[in-house]
């Protein structure tokens, strides 16, 4: 039971990991990546669709994307989702393909990219936080039910602590990491 519990938790802090890394492949930092674009919602064939199921996206240099819809009748739905989506991304209908040049970054910018990713890092270590208080509720339920010992119970939290130790390191790598590349000209 104690061990179900632990492995929930840490589940949970990869998850928030996880989920932090995502968002920070969506932020814009001067360098193309289909990560800007791929979930963005094309309404097409009376239904909302992520852009990366109606179109092949590539990057054919670091600063410009390339999509390339299936079905070419898509081209205005998939710029209008670009346009409507407030990423800062101009796309350009080359009748063939969408094309999106990344705009260079000024440094205010960069201030403000590195901003969102101490908020997405805090919000990873709260998730985690949260997820830790979960298990010790779960351990003192435990205890109550005379399924753990105190000193069970002590060990336990120990243990879950030294975990959330680990993950939100990994959180602060991962953040300085991307605030040194959105940083660097």
């Amino acid at each position: 039971m104690f061990d179900d519990a632990m492995n929930a938790s840490k589940v949970g802090f990869q998850k928030a990991l996880d989920h932090m890394k995502s968002e920070f492949s969506k932020l814009q930092i001067g360098r193309a990546s289909s990560g800007l674009v791929d979930n963005l919602n094309v309404d097409m064939y009376g239904s909302s669709q992520p852009l990366k199921a109606v179109a092949s996206i590539s990057v054919p240099d670091a600063t410009t994307l390339q999509i390339q819809p299936w079905d070419k009748g898509a081209l205005r739905a998939i710029e209008k989702a670009i346009v409507d989506s407030n990423t800062g991304l101009n796309p350009v209908n080359t009748g063939v393909a969408i094309m999106i040049n990344m705009p260079p970054m000024t440094e205010e910018r960069r201030a403000e990219v590195a901003k969102q990713v101490r908020v997405l890092s805090e919000d990873a270590k709260i998730a985690i936080r949260n997820t830790r208080q979960e298990a010790i509720a779960e351990f003192k339920k435990m205890k109550d039910s005379n399924e753990m010992t105190e000193d069970d119970l002590r060990s336990s939290e120990k243990k879950l602590q030294e975990s959330v130790d680990s993950f939100n390191k990994l959180v602060e790598e991962s953040s300085k990491s991307k605030e040194h590349d959105i940083m660097t000209v």
